[in-house]
């Protein structure tokens, strides 16, 4: 389960907080007279200017801090979907019930957003692909977005397994023993990925996905049109009330991926924990589609938004030929440029 939002990231005044608070708490007073300055220096003589040279982790906590953020940011969600759905399933349901499993779920998305905030918080490779297409997000940062939220899935994943081992061995019946949905009726790896219900269709799984993924996709540009309605800051809350509404109407078919990383990420950590090839085969191999459709949802239910609704000159709709001679254009500028040497 996932969503996602796309936050401003740190601006140049925000990152120099340091350095003003520095300037303001009486480091100026090494410029307040050559004699003080002189008795400064002689009992500390690296102290060359006000503003300290900054550590090698900050430099590399700063080129990285994108990454890190999207990492953690979608760790915490799946940290908060997997548990739930765990502690629900092996409690018999002693601990919560599907209504649980939703607001778990929402909870994951705003806590995850809320941790993610520098990076834009998409915590979906779905959501960093649709703001690449309609938003101008840079294509060079997405491969380094999808595999930071996939790791972080991944990281989450085994976390939670760490948590209810002992739990998962009782359900099960042993410590040995892990098996998939479809194949047990004690199977537990329904806690770290989705799968369908029996009666489903390939078809069936296919539009189940791309239907929650493109509301999803819908809502959070509505969300973040201030040329509409808006949500402002209150954008992690009402992405939590999103995705409860998703869970809680349209999750029951396909438990509700619509994001690659938290559904693949889980899956092969549940792999590679002896949950066996049927966390692949499972019904009828319906792994790939949490992997595609969300691509697919979250692309189309953006382009309805700007297509209908959105006014913004950032989105490739709202430029001639809907963003089609935009796409072109490097290569009538080639062609140009051969039959005009000047």
């Amino acid at each position: 389960m996932s969503s996602w939002i796309e936050f401003e990231p740190m601006s140049d005044s925000h990152k120099g907080i340091d350095t003003a608070v520095s300037r303001g708490s009486g480091c100026t007073s090494l410029y307040s007279g050559s004699k003080h300055e002189a008795s400064l220096r002689d009992l500390s003589p690296s102290i060359d200017s006000p503003v300290s040279p900054p550590l090698i982790w900050s430099k590399l906590r700063a080129y990285g801090r994108d990454a890190f953020s999207e990492f953690f940011g979608t760790m915490i969600l799946i940290l908060f979907g997997n548990g739930v759905v765990a502690q629900v399933l092996l409690s018999h349901g002693q601990k919560g019930d599907y209504q649980s499993i939703s607001w778990g779920w929402g909870l994951g998305v705003m806590l995850g957003v809320y941790a993610s905030g520098a990076s834009g918080a998409h915590i979906n490779p779905a959501v960093t692909f649709a703001n690449c297409v309609f938003r101008g997000f840079p294509w060079r940062k997405f491969p380094i977005y999808a595999l930071s939220q996939l790791l972080g899935a991944m990281c989450g994943a085994a976390i939670v397994y760490g948590n209810y081992k002992s739990a998962i061995d009782v359900f099960e019946g042993g410590a040995n023993i892990r098996t998939v949905p479809g194949y047990s009726t004690t199977a537990t790896a329904g806690i770290f990925c989705t799968y369908p219900a029996d009666f489903m269709t390939k078809t069936g799984q296919f539009f189940s996905e791309f239907l929650a993924s493109a509301i999803l996709m819908f809502m959070i540009f509505a969300l973040k049109d201030d040329g509409n309605l808006g949500a402002g800051p209150l954008t992690p809350l009402a992405l939590f009330f999103v995705i409860f509404g998703i869970g809680a109407c349209f999750g029951w078919e396909t438990g509700y991926a619509i994001n690659l990383a938290r559904d693949f990420g889980p899956r092969l950590v549940s792999y590679m924990l002896g949950y066996g090839h049927e966390v692949w085969a499972a019904g009828n191999y319906y792994f790939w589609v949490p992997m595609v459709c969300p691509f697919l949802g979250c692309t189309f239910g953006g382009w309805i938004y700007d297509l209908f609704l959105y006014t913004g000159l950032d989105s490739p709709i709202n430029t001639p030929w809907m963003g089609i001679k935009r796409l072109f254009r490097p290569f009538y500028r080639k062609k140009g440029a051969l039959q005009n040497p000047v």
